[in-house]
């Protein structure tokens, strides 16, 4: 009977053991999860964007006539002084070349000139001739006056036809005048290509200078190389680099909340820390653009500002990338919760506390939000232990234990 007695025990022990392990595989088992406490703090909500540095006031030097253009020596970031700076000098391009018709026209124009001018030159010497003549008469009249041969009535007509013909003299000469300007204007008509002025170093009488509007720095050059420029043309952009502001496009649906005077945090700018700045200008008028997915979005232009002194960012430029936080709300003592705390709950938000080792949900008021922290309005106290990013294995009463191993 002894060993039959032994294999019943031996029986009855293994079906024990196999009747609490799967008594124990089947009890529901803690899940693990991750805690953080409602804490009293500062929150902050802000508009996040990407930036642009520019120069708050650009001059673009352009060229005041047409012209050739010498090569423009000055680079990007040299000092320029208001005023006294030459930035670039334009002189006296060449004469258009002449095609076959224009080249006989100009032929033309020039003998017809020469022509009118020897006809203006022949009535001038008739008109020298008759006044001459007209002097004469008048001598021997005033001798045959004084001699009483003729009338008073006649030494005036006399007089008279002296005047008449040193007035037509005087007309004469001032038409060859003409007739010569005439004819210089033709021939000049004539010049070709090569034969301007064109290398002249005679700088103050056939070249003008353009020079620097304000004191600052040359931001970029737009026509280096030497060459011929229309009136207009734009030549360097000029400015004071420490003058700089921050270009931001943002959504319509966040410029609306964003009002001038806001405090901004400047980031990533290439220097340790961040800089502080004040919102200045929203600009009225949207504009569309073109994201780079593709999708059209309604943008408007917020001007921001640089509060800290120049000598902290004085490696900024005219162009530079940055990231802007402009902050639209802000307090120093709100009761906060991680947003992964939150769940939907119907039309509420919702959280789990741990109460004894078990999940309790809690319906809870949110206020403001960012995308890290929640302000708590109601339904939660200060100090409470929440649930963060609770997954589908979370419901009412079940047990947990947080990853260290803590109920």
């Amino acid at each position: 009977m002894a060993p039959q007695i032994r294999r019943i025990v031996f029986w009855c022990i293994l079906c024990a053991v196999l009747a609490g392990g799967l008594i124990y595989a089947f009890m529901p088992q803690p899940v693990a999860v991750d805690l953080d406490q409602a804490s009293r703090g500062t929150l902050q909500i802000t508009v996040d964007d990407e930036g642009k540095t520019r120069v708050r006031d650009i001059y673009v030097v352009s060229a005041p006539l047409p012209g050739r253009a010498m090569r423009i020596t000055k680079k990007a970031g040299d000092p320029v002084i208001a005023s006294q700076t030459v930035l670039a000098t334009i002189e006296p391009s060449d004469p258009t070349p002449l095609d076959i018709r224009s080249r006989t026209q100009a032929e033309a124009l020039a003998n017809g000139a020469e022509a009118a001018l020897s006809l203006a030159r022949a009535d001038q010497e008739r008109a020298r001739a008759e006044l001459d003549f007209a002097l004469e008469e008048l001598d021997r009249a005033r001798q045959l006056v004084k001699r009483q041969t003729i009338s008073k009535t006649a030494l005036d007509r006399a007089v008279m036809d002296a005047r008449v013909r040193q007035a037509a003299l005087t007309t004469a000469e001032a038409a060859v005048r003409v007739r010569e300007f005439e004819l210089k204007n033709a021939r000049a008509s004539l010049i070709e290509a090569g034969a301007g002025t064109t290398g002249n170093t005679d700088r103050e009488t056939c070249c003008v200078t353009v020079r620097a509007p304000v004191d600052g720095q040359v931001l970029r050059v737009l026509h280096e190389s030497a060459g011929v420029v229309a009136a207009g043309e734009p030549l360097l952009e000029v400015g004071n680099a420490r003058e700089l502001e921050i270009v931001v496009e943002l959504l319509s649906t966040d410029a609306v909340q964003v009002h001038e005077g806001d405090p901004v945090i400047i980031e990533e700018w290439g220097g340790a820390g961040f800089l502080n700045g004040l919102v200045r200008r929203i600009e009225p008028t949207g504009f569309t653009k073109v994201s780079a997915l593709g999708i059209e979005e309604q943008r408007v232009v917020v001007v921001i500002d640089i509060a800290d002194p120049p000598e902290i960012w004085r490696r900024l430029g005219h162009g530079f990338r940055v990231e802007v936080r402009i902050v639209i709300w802000r307090s120093d003592d709100v009761l906060r919760v991680p947003v992964g705390a939150l769940f939907r709950e119907g039309q509420d938000w919702a959280v789990f506390t741990v109460t004894d080792g078990l999940a309790q949900k809690r319906i809870v008021r949110i206020g403001h939000s960012n995308a890290i922290m929640a302000e708590v309005l109601d339904g939660l106290a200060e100090d409470e232990y929440v649930l963060l990013h609770p997954s589908d294995r979370i419901a009412e009463g079940t047990a947990v234990v947080t990853r260290d191993g803590a109920e």
